[in-house]
């Protein structure tokens, strides 16, 4: 009889096992603030400093998805980074950007030009850009897979890290001398929002 109760009580936790999921994203839901400003990023380019704006809907608060418009100045760029916690859906609205992603091991390089319409899908956690070589400024939606994506910029993060990386980590790692590690770390800052 032991051996029966044993048995049943196994297969109702291996049952209850075959159940389990992730909870749902969606808590609650958030009805906006109609006083609540949109909250204005700007960051330097890496080549020119042109800024970018970047607007959260407040009404997406714990939906699961972020909704993110982003304005790209002439020769605008949106650094190397990636989205540990995300996919990126990029629908370009007016301009025209070229766009990549890089895989790892080995690394292999998908970019696509851009044109008003087009839309290019970042994988989660992939190192990815967004560049406007048009001859007008450029507009883009971007919705991301979470409500808390989560973005490291690559060159941001390895350069301008506080405390700093140790010079002979990033020497050895980039093959270079410690004098271009000295001049890169003098580029970047630790403001990666």
């Amino acid at each position: 009889m032991a051996s029966y109760v044993f048995a049943f009580v196994v297969l109702v936790l291996a049952s209850t096992q075959a159940f389990a999921s992730d909870p749902s994203q969606l808590q609650d839901f958030c009805v906006a603030d109609n006083a609540a400003k949109a909250r204005r990023h700007e960051q330097r380019s890496g080549i020119q400093g042109h800024p970018r704006q970047r607007q959260q809907p407040p009404r997406l608060n714990t939906l699961g998805i972020s909704l993110v418009r982003i304005d790209f100045a002439r020769h605008g760029l949106n650094p190397p980074h990636t989205h540990p916690r995300a996919t990126e859906v990029l629908t370009l609205l007016q301009g025209q950007l070229h766009v990549g992603f890089v895989t790892s091991n080995p690394p292999k390089l998908f970019t696509k030009i851009l044109n008003k319409g087009d839309v290019f899908v970042f994988p989660q956690g992939l190192i990815h850009f967004q560049l406007n070589i048009g001859h007008e400024n450029a507009v883009a939606i971007a919705g991301l897979s979470s409500q808390n994506p989560g973005v490291i910029t690559i060159a941001n993060a390895v350069f301008g890290s506080n405390p700093a990386i140790n010079d002979d980590v990033l020497e050895k790692a980039f093959q270079i001398d410690k004098k271009i590690v000295d001049y890169l770390k003098s580029q970047f800052w630790t403001d990666n929002n």
